[in-house]
């Protein structure tokens, strides 16, 4: 047993010179990820918005009948014209980007399944049908964003290669156009 170590206990207790850096360094860790975490989520939500805008642009183009009677539309050029329209995610965009597709003979009959099982996104349960005049189509365009943080995987759908992925919906009848 070390004599006086009671005392020396107690005025280790008392000194107070270093007890704002210790203060700091508990504090600091939470504060920077909580901050990261905010940083990410407007991140997230800024993809969302340009994804819902870049389907909705492209999607007028369905609705219309222009890609349908301009002839040789597929999977390949219906992602090439979203992601011409993703602004700052073009360069990323042919890699992360999917669609899906699907007619339907009213709005009652629109089944919404999801494309991920056991964390995987299964690009084979895709379609791609965008229907003739009068038609009802439900459009999904999946986005595959890379976390950073593991804060949000709560909140959105979670794959296990530690991306989330960001969907814009849309569904809609297409217009009595005349096919040429």
């Amino acid at each position: 047993m070390i004599k006086g170590g009671g005392r020396l206990a107690g005025a280790f207790c008392r000194d107070s010179k270093a007890a704002t850096a210790v203060e700091f360094a508990l504090v600091a860790a939470p504060f920077i990820f909580i901050l990261m975490a905010v940083f990410e989520l407007a991140l997230v939500y800024t993809v969302s918005t340009t994804l819902d805008n870049a389907t909705a642009k492209v999607v007028r183009m369905v609705r219309t009948g222009q890609l349908q009677t301009a002839g040789g539309a597929s999977t390949a050029t219906f992602t090439q014209k979203i992601c011409a329209n993703m602004g700052w995610l073009t360069t990323d965009c042919p890699n992360n980007l999917s669609v899906d597709v699907r007619t339907y003979t009213n709005f009652q009959n629109i089944a919404v399944t999801s494309p991920v099982a056991n964390g995987q996104f299964q690009s084979s349960a895709l379609q791609f049908n965008l229907g003739t005049a009068g038609d009802i189509v439900l459009v999904r365009a999946y986005y595959q964003w890379g976390l950073f943080t593991p804060f949000l995987n709560g909140g959105l759908q979670p794959l296990s290669n530690g991306s989330a992925l960001i969907v814009s919906t849309i569904a809609f009848r297409n217009e009595p156009y005349v096919a040429s």
